[in-house]
This record gives C-alpha cells, sequence and structure tokens, in this order.
C-alpha cells in the first residue's frame, strides 16, 4: 500500500464520520424538536448499554468462577455500587477497572 492510499482512506473515514455525526445537528437545529420516542431512547440507552457490558464482562463467571470469577464478581458489584450512589457512568467504569486491576495482582 503506498502512503497516498493510506492518507486517502484516513481521509475518506474522517469524512464519513463528520457526516454521520452531523446528521443529528443538521435534522434538529432549529425550532424542530425530537420526536418523543428518540427522547425515550437517549434516556433509556445509557443504561442499557451498561447492563449489556456487565453481563459481557459476567459471562465467562461461571466457567471460571474460582479464577478470575470472583475479582470480575467483586469488580461489577463495584461497578453497580458506584453507580448507585454517584450516577456517574465514568466514575463506574473506572472504578470497577482499577478494583479488578489490583485484584489481578494480588
Amino acid at each position: 500500500m503506498s502512503e497516498s492510499y493510506i492518507w486517502g482512506a484516513i481521509f475518506i473515514g474522517v469524512v464519513c464520520t463528520f457526516f454521520l455525526r452531523s446528521i443529528a445537528f443538521i435534522v434538529f437545529s432549529g425550532k424542530r424538536e425530537m420526536p418523543a420516542w428518540l427522547e425515550r431512547l437517549g434516556a433509556m440507552l445509557p443504561p442499557a448499554v451498561m447492563a449489556v457490558l456487565v453481563v459481557y464482562c459476567l459471562s465467562a463467571v461461571s466457567t471460571d468462577f474460582t479464577g478470575n470469577g470472583i475479582r470480575q464478581l467483586a469488580a461489577g458489584l463495584i461497578v453497580i455500587l458506584s453507580y448507585k450512589l454517584r450516577h456517574s457512568m465514568a466514575l463506574s467504569i473506572v472504578a470497577g477497572t482499577v478494583v479488578y486491576m489490583v485484584l489481578i495482582r494480588l
């Protein structure tokens, strides 16, 4: 692959990403309001994404409970508790990651 081909692919990716991200701002600019179903989706999506991540991370616990399973459950519990207390996804993800990384080093 030539260098110009790589730069062209990067440029096309940037343009496509920018266009797709700006569609919502173009469509809902001005006085036009978002539909009710889209606002409900926006309210429900963050907890749903968090639930999917927790299920995915804990999917191997049943097959490896004595190894990493206990560590994963502890980190998952920290994620749940920190989200319930602070309602911050970023804090929950960082806290769970830190707890898991510390536990696998012990």
